[in-house]
């Protein structure tokens, strides 16, 4: 078995082993203005070998108007769509987008979810490989369905989790969303502004450098360690608007070797879906 990697891959790395049978490289592209520009981007141009996989129709489950904006997708048909991708439970899988991996990030979690160890996200994402110098192909990979078993983790918690915790020490809420959408401010994506109360505001893009690749790990360490103020990686539940952004940080606190947080997949978009649950406006 090759090299692996379960957090995040450089441009150079992979590129030295993008044509390994043992690897699958998967295009996440997505905007959330404009649902069609992910697969459209992906026919134009992307990584040898990739397979696309969308936020809306793989990545995510169906919507009942009040799961949130992306719910977590069933794990079996997960599963089944990596399948068919080619991904095994052996699989070195790499995920990129051109946001910053705030979209790769997403597979990056659901994978792990799944019990999947081997499977990174390409730091500083399209962008970089091609700064690199890394070409971009516009060819369909042939299909090589693969078998999966799913292994589920105890990575996420539920709204209930959330809302009986609210105000205990056994739990620190990180809220990745932008600081404006924290405080209640320019909300354009969901109905209601604000925040849960207690959390704590950490953008997601705060782990970036000016490239747009992530921090150094001794960097990303002393910063959550700041918001930590002392307490266990394991008490940390992340959220943002619908549980996307959230693993970025989520992807950040493990690089940085802080492990154990977990997931509230629902986030905001669900949280302010049940006008009794409470809502906090403002920066604290």
């Amino acid at each position: 078995m090759s090299a692996s990697y379960a957090t995040l891959i450089g441009a150079t790395d992979l590129a030295q082993r993008i044509r390994d049978p043992d690897w699958v490289v998967c295009d996440c592209r997505f905007d959330l203005t404009d649902p069609d520009f992910g697969y459209q981007a992906y026919l134009t141009g992307h990584l040898a070998g990739a397979h696309f996989l969308d936020l809306d129709e793989d990545l995510s489950g169906a919507k009942n108007g009040t799961n949130g904006r992306h719910p977590l997708p069933d794990p079996a048909r997960l599963a089944a769509c990596l399948a068919t991708c080619g991904i095994g439970n052996h699989s070195q899988v790499v995920a990129y987008d051109d946001a910053c991996g705030m979209f790769a990030s997403r597979l990056w979690w659901l994978m792990r979810w799944l019990g999947h160890r081997r499977v990174a996200v390409l730091d500083g994402g399209l962008q970089t490989w091609i700064s690199c110098g890394q070409a971009l192909d516009n060819e369909r990979p042939e299909p090589r369905p693969n078998t999966y078993s799913l292994a589920l983790r105890s990575d996420r918690v539920e709204v209930d989790y959330v809302l009986e915790h609210l105000g205990h020490p056994d739990m620190l809420l990180i809220d990745a969303r932008s600081p404006d959408r924290f405080r209640g401010e320019n909300e354009v994506l969901d109905p209601v502004g604000g925040h849960i109360p207690g959390a704590i505001n950490r953008h997601y893009r705060d782990n970036l450098d000016e490239h747009g690749c992530f921090k150094q790990a001794s960097v990303l360490r002393e910063e959550f360690g700041t918001l930590l103020q002392g307490r266990s990686p394991r008490t940390v539940v992340h959220q943002c608007g619908s549980g996307v952004t959230a693993c970025a940080n989520v992807l950040a606190m493990e690089t940085a070797g802080l492990t154990g947080s977990r997931l509230y997949a629902g986030s905001w978009s669900e949280w302010c879906a049940d006008p009794k649950r409470p809502v906090a406006r403002g920066a604290g």
